[in-house]
């Protein structure tokens, strides 16, 4: 009795590595998501790759321009503008008229008040954490 008890636990630790490789909580910082999402707001995100994402999908990226005092590390919640093989949106001045292969362009859902690919230009596939699955919480 006492192996049963023990294998359901190991399996629902198994359970839960495999979740929390998949899974992850991002905690939104800063007003370029508003009104869909506000600071301090936690996201679902599953991880996934630029194969997975859609234009018009939440996303969460990790960029290069973080600083060290920056809260976010670097990651970033933006709106997928534009993935491989889409016109380039005529906001973002970008080269070609088609987004190149393993390539994403981000925008804000708050224009006036996002650091996006306006600025930072197309974004690397390995830039890509995640697609934002629903809001777990409000802050």
């Amino acid at each position: 009795m006492i192996w049963v008890a023990s294998f359901a636990v190991l399996a629902l630790v198994a359970w839960l590595l495999v979740l929390r490789s998949r899974l992850l909580v991002v905690t939104v910082r800063g007003v370029s998501m508003e009104p869909t999402y506000r600071s301090g707001d936690r996201l679902l995100v599953r991880r996934a790759g630029l194969d997975r994402v859609r234009a018009g999908q939440v996303v969460v990226v990790q960029v290069d321009s973080a600083t060290p005092d920056d809260p976010t590390g670097g990651r970033m919640v933006k709106r997928a503008a534009a993935v491989p093989g889409d016109p380039v949106p005529p906001e973002i001045p970008v080269p070609g008229p088609r987004v190149p292969a393993d390539r994403l362009l981000v925008l804000g859902d708050n224009l006036a008040r996002s650091n996006d690919s306006r600025r930072l230009g197309y974004l690397p596939a390995d830039a890509l954490i995640g697609v934002v699955l629903r809001p777990i919480g409000q802050g």
